[in-house]
């Protein structure tokens, strides 16, 4: 097994850590509600943790020998995570993304495997670090229900 199953494995987990990236900023913008500030602070929380998610995993790709995908058409072709709904409740929006970590954990943890097959200890490391983030912000944002 190549590293170019782990670049396709990568490609996947950048375009969801795009997707998830834009619907935490979605909600972040558009929250209301009695829990306001407490949502507003999470999700600006974790979306600033992804926009340096997202370089690093890029960056990955690029250390692999391969172009770092860039483009909404692209990511459309390969994301799990669906646009967020800007109209949605403060509940529904915390459900949505609690839905999204648990998505983003599984393309995680098929890179993850990619990455195990060909013992690419930097890419695993990497993931198993994403993992444990998108770990807590699942049970962050299952809190605030």
């Amino acid at each position: 097994m190549s590293n170019k199953l782990v670049v396709e494995a990568l490609k996947k987990v950048l375009a969801d850590s795009q997707a998830l990236y834009l619907k935490t900023q979605n909600y972040h913008w558009n929250v209301e509600g009695p829990h306001f500030k407490s949502l507003h602070q999470l999700f600006e929380e974790q979306y600033t943790d992804l926009a340096e998610a997202v370089d690093e995993i890029a960056e990955l790709i690029r250390a692999l020998g391969e172009k770092a995908p860039g483009s909404w058409k692209a990511y459309d072709t390969i994301r799990t995570i669906e646009d967020g709904d800007e109209e949605a409740t403060a509940v529904n929006m915390v459900k949505d993304l609690a839905e999204a970590q648990s998505s983003i954990q599984n393309t995680l943890q098929q890179a993850l495997k990619a990455a195990q097959n060909v013992d690419n200890e930097v890419v695993i490391g990497v993931l198993v670090d994403r993992m444990s983030v998108h770990s807590k912000n699942k049970w962050m944002l299952n809190s605030s229900q």
